[in-house]
């Protein structure tokens, strides 16, 4: 039966509803306030019990020892105790919440298919894979890889590694040591932990392409670490780093061969650390003519079918070869490869860009590194009129990379300062011209020369000169070469084609003179 309220009470509890109605300081007004069974506390984290009964779960079991684990939680807080119990020996844990040491000691190891009571391994191998994977997402977690860290998951890791499991289980290791090593206050206790240094490497002797994947993003990410140097010596002995090139070369693999030469990237980059240690041996290999035959793998790849799969594949390896531009000892070899030039060449001149823009605007600062080591190339480069078109179709590219931008519009200046002849030679050019008018005002409109950006080099009087800007003055010298021939002058031999590009060539004029005063 109902209960009737007085009119006092009736409009207190209004006001107090109105009150729960009102927004949270600073939330939006018409937003709602989530109802209270949805709040939740933004740095709530998982239950450290939690992750350490995961750890233990993947510690491998000795058949010789008939034991179990146990162990909980205390009730003080965050303090965990566990224990083995044997029926040979006792080892307790200790009350810091460390799984200590049952790995120690054990000869041999209980296969996953096996049952075992209590907290220890799991019955089967799908369910140690289970917690595996869940590892591996916490791991991704600073608070929770610091807390796993501390409760010995690398010793656990470790053991794993270095008995017979299956690839999964090995891939699974390798993944949660690799999400760990992206927290740079951990790297010290990756590399302080006896062996595993060792035992990481020799996981790149493995045959499935799954680990050899974890592997080598797990390496990468150790040589970009403050340890590099201690993981490239690591790597510095003859087997290993041919096995590294032979991967690399022989994997059928995309995100393999992706990792591979990623890896590769990663040492050029580190000019003080890794590369001084690793890039004279990976030059005595080959990794010149292994780059270049992986690019001309991919073009005709790239020609023959769209498989975006490969498009990461293609961008690494450009990244790599452009990487290797830049360096004084290694830039020559590249520069003067006839080969490797034609295939940036041919990359540029593909039509459809846009699925793989990236790896143009590093083709295209590649082609700068190179003509300005071999600036005689430009003379032939500059014939081929696909490559100039292609050179400017890639300038929406660049439009958030302004070293990039700055490298493109140096490559077509110098192209652009071979082009000279008669009016029918010129004309070629001009037509090339009028048809990316839109590209170049869409792309000055976007930068505005008068703030010129810190990439730029000086002139001889001191003041910045700007790539873009020189282009421009080379494309208004070529249209007034062609706009007061005598032929066009006199209209002799003018088509509709001369004149529909005619008025192109006078928009283009008045954007380039608006830029360049």
């Amino acid at each position: 039966m109902a209960v009737d309220l007085d009119p006092a009470s009736q409009r207190h509890e209004e006001e107090e509803e109105e009150e729960a109605q009102v927004p949270e300081e600073g939330a939006p007004a018409h937003h709602p306030v989530a109802p209270p069974d949805e709040l939740f506390d933004i740095s709530t984290t998982v239950d450290p019990s939690y992750i350490i009964s995961l750890i233990r779960k993947l510690i491998p079991t000795t058949q010789s020892d008939s034991c179990h684990l146990s162990g909980g939680v205390n009730n003080s807080g965050n303090d965990h105790k566990f224990g083995m119990d044997c029926s040979q020996e006792t080892e307790v844990f200790p009350a810091d919440g460390k799984v200590e040491s049952s790995l120690r000691n054990k000869s041999e190891i209980m296969p996953m298919g096996q049952e075992i009571d209590g907290h220890g391994v799991p019955a089967g191998e799908e369910t140690w894979e289970e917690y595996g994977c869940i590892l591996w997402d916490l791991a991704a977690s600073r608070t929770n890889a610091e807390l796993m860290v501390q409760n010995l998951v690398l010793e656990v890791l470790q053991a794993n590694l270095m008995v017979p499991q299956s690839v999964r289980v090995k891939e699974i290791c390798l993944g949660i040591i690799g999400n760990l090593a992206c927290h740079e206050v951990l790297m010290d206790s990756i590399v302080s932990t006896s062996g595993l240094i060792q035992t990481i490497i020799d996981q790149l002797f493995l045959d499935d392409s799954q680990c050899l994947s974890e592997a080598c993003r797990l390496l990468t990410l150790c040589l970009q670490s403050n340890e590099c140097v201690t993981w490239a010596k690591a790597l510095q002995p003859n087997h290993v780093i041919q096995r590294l090139v032979w991967i690399a070369e022989n994997t059928l693999n995309p995100l393999l061969l992706e990792k591979s030469v990623g890896l590769m990237l990663v040492i050029l980059e580190s000019e003080r650390g890794a590369a001084p240690i690793l890039l004279p041996r990976l030059d005595e290999i080959g990794l010149t003519k292994l780059l270049i035959s992986l690019l001309d793998y991919e073009i005709s790849k790239l020609t023959s079918e769209i498989t975006p799969e490969r498009f990461p594949v293609l961008d690494v390896i450009l990244r790599t070869i452009e990487a290797l531009s830049t360096m004084d000892d290694y830039s020559q070899e590249i520069s003067s490869n006839k080969e490797l030039v034609q295939l940036i060449c041919n990359l540029v001149k593909l039509p459809d860009k846009m699925e793989i823009s990236e790896s143009c605007v590093t083709a295209a600062v590649l082609l700068a590194n190179i003509l300005s080591d071999e600036p005689d190339l430009a003379a032939e480069m500059s014939q081929d009129l696909p490559l100039l078109q292609g050179l400017f179709d890639i300038l929406p590219f660049t439009s958030n990379d302004a070293e990039a931008r700055s490298a493109l519009w140096s490559t077509i200046a110098q192209l652009l300062n071979q082009i000279k002849g008669s009016t029918i030679e010129l004309y070629r050019y001009v037509s090339v011209l009028a048809c990316k008018c839109d590209l170049i005002e869409e792309d000055l409109l976007d930068h505005q020369l008068d703030q010129l950006d810190k990439h730029e080099s000086s002139d001889t009087r001191g003041t910045k000169s700007n790539p873009a800007i020189t282009a421009l003055r080379q494309i208004v010298s070529i249209l007034n070469d062609w706009t007061s021939s005598k032929d066009i002058a006199e209209e002799k031999d003018v088509t509709e084609e001369h004149r529909a590009n005619y008025g192109a060539v006078i928009r283009l004029l008045e954007v380039c003179d608006r830029y360049i005063k």
